[in-house]
């Protein structure tokens, strides 16, 4: 099994996800967790046993501030920023309760170099280059006190990424699913 995030039954969370969002009324919103929206990012959180996995989605606008590949030194060092950050997920996630310990760490973007040629082909085609550009982290991490890890709290990841405006989060837990949408004000979730 590679990811215990694939391997749970997500199939019931866009039931979860549709509750977090009831009192929104744009039709939008209940299309796709996935949809690319500035302010808003995902995040798919799965804990079994002394396993935790996150998955988290978010437009490079929310982390870097700009989705075009980075030409210049400065957006160069903005990306090279934001990548150090990201692998540094026990401060982002506040994780520090469970005793827990990174164990995967795995980052996707056109930003970080790997799909650099297809956005440039794609700008051939189209007008803005990268306009869609998003960052998926995966983390797996092994937590010996697993039962002291009350909640996740997201307090620094907003902190530290202020375009960041509200993350939609389907957890699988201890005590089963839920959906919530966290914001800088309401930044923590228990499970």
């Amino acid at each position: 099994m590679r990811h215990l995030l694939l391997a749970l039954p997500f199939a019931l969370l866009p039931l979860v996800a549709a509750q977090a969002h009831e009192h929104d009324h744009d039709e939008h919103a209940h299309d796709s967790l996935g949809a690319h929206e500035h302010g808003v990012a995902s995040l798919n959180v799965a804990l079994d046993g002394n396993l935790l996995e996150l998955q988290l989605e978010s437009p490079a606008m929310n982390l870097v501030g700009f989705e075009h590949a980075a030409k210049s030194e400065a957006d160069k060092a903005k990306v090279a920023a934001t990548r150090r950050e990201l692998e540094q997920p026990i401060d982002l996630f506040a994780l520090a309760s469970g005793d827990c310990k990174t164990r995967e760490v795995e980052l996707e973007s056109p930003l970080f170099g790997d799909a650099d040629h297809e956005h440039e082909h794609e700008h051939e085609n189209h007008e803005h280059e990268g306009e869609h550009s998003d960052i998926q982290a995966f983390y797996r991490f092994e937590c010996a006190s697993s039962a002291k890890l009350q909640q996740l709290d997201l307090s620094e990841l907003f902190k530290r990424f202020p375009a960041t405006e509200k993350i939609q989060v389907q957890l699988i837990g201890p005590n089963g699913q839920q959906g919530m949408q966290l914001t800088p004000a309401q930044p923590r979730l228990s499970f």
